[in-house]
């Protein structure tokens, strides 16, 4: 998959199939906005799939999945082209303008597709209605693609951030349609659970990355290409007087050093909300019988599948 960083880098395209939008999760209503942008087009003909976002939220809210993990699951989906671009290099264009110039001229685009809640150009003035008169002129085909809806309700980022903070994974996994998860670099920690016996891999969250309400989770871990359950407390450590936020995982299964590679963590169940104990033996007794519900919980839900890599990654880029 080709990734253009910056209108500067545009250049000639072969006649494109263009998904529009934010696409900040790439949650189920996403998805079906893509699949839709990398179908084969009217009478079968060959339209390069692509898609035209923001390397960031335009509203700023935080992210339910990083950068990568977004090229990543796009590339796995059949997007050739990648259009990742700060919202400040489009913000003011006018609408039609950027239609015109950066759409039609520039992207090649033969079909766009998008939700019904599109907005584009300066103030986000225009809409679907005008997007639909400016490819009719074109000649230009426009899919919008209707809302999907779990629980009577529209599937937003918006829904799966509120679900994520409030410890309903269940809820959150359903909107996107995969486990919630990160990929991050373990990093070193205090050790205290290797002296209880319970050793654990610690990563940062991510300044911007939103995080899940503090407490203990079940979780699956992928290394490299092999699974294993785990219990995940995403918090600052009360016990140990930490305020860091951290994910910190005890994988039963696994033994290994895991120090500066990434590991990725999928959060399946809330188990318990964040305690401070008043001992470590009583942390320990704790963390063992999470790691028994976790086992439980694991049982019942598969190793979540998500693309392992890009083609042509950066050397050096771990396969998580």
């Amino acid at each position: 998959m080709k990734i253009v960083r910056s209108l500067e880098e545009m250049g000639e395209t072969a006649p494109s199939s263009l998904a529009l939008g934010a696409f900040d999760g790439l949650h189920r209503g996403h998805m079906a906005v893509i699949r839709r942008a990398c179908a084969p087009g009217e009478g079968g003909r060959r339209l390069q799939p692509a898609v035209f976002t923001f390397s960031r939220s335009p509203a700023g809210n935080s992210a339910v999945l990083t950068g990568r993990d977004k090229e990543r699951l796009l590339e796995d989906a059949g997007v050739e082209v990648l259009y990742s671009l700060e919202f400040s290099q489009v913000k003011d264009w006018e609408a039609e303008a950027f239609v015109e110039q950066v759409l039609f001229e520039t992207c090649a685009a033969q079909r766009l597709c998008c939700g019904e809640d599109f907005r584009f150009g300066r103030g986000a003035r225009g809409d679907t209605a005008l997007l639909q008169t400016l490819c009719d002129r074109r000649g230009v085909e426009l899919t919008v693609v209707p809302p999907v809806k779990e629980g009577g309700e529209k599937v937003s980022s918006t829904r799966i951030r509120a679900a994520v903070e409030a410890g309903d994974i269940s809820l959150a996994n359903r909107l996107l349609g995969r486990p919630f998860g990160f990929s991050l670099e373990v990093i070193h920690g205090n050790h205290i659970g290797t002296g209880l016996g319970t050793p654990t891999i610690n990563q940062a969250i991510p300044e911007g990355f939103v995080l899940p309400r503090f407490g203990v989770y079940a979780s699956w871990c992928r290394v490299g290409g092999e699974y294993f359950y785990g219990v995940t407390n995403v918090g600052v450590k009360p016990t140990v007087g930490s305020d860091r936020v951290l994910a910190e995982t005890w994988m039963p299964e696994f033994q290994g050093d895991l120090y500066g590679k990434r590991v990725r963590v999928f959060l399946l169940e809330f188990l318990r909300p964040e305690k401070k104990f008043g001992s470590l033996e009583e942390l320990k007794a704790a963390i063992q019988t999470n790691g028994e519900q976790a086992k439980e919980v694991a049982a019942q839900v598969p190793p979540p599948y998500f693309p392992s890599r890009r083609q042509g990654r950066c050397a050096g880029e771990s396969p998580a």
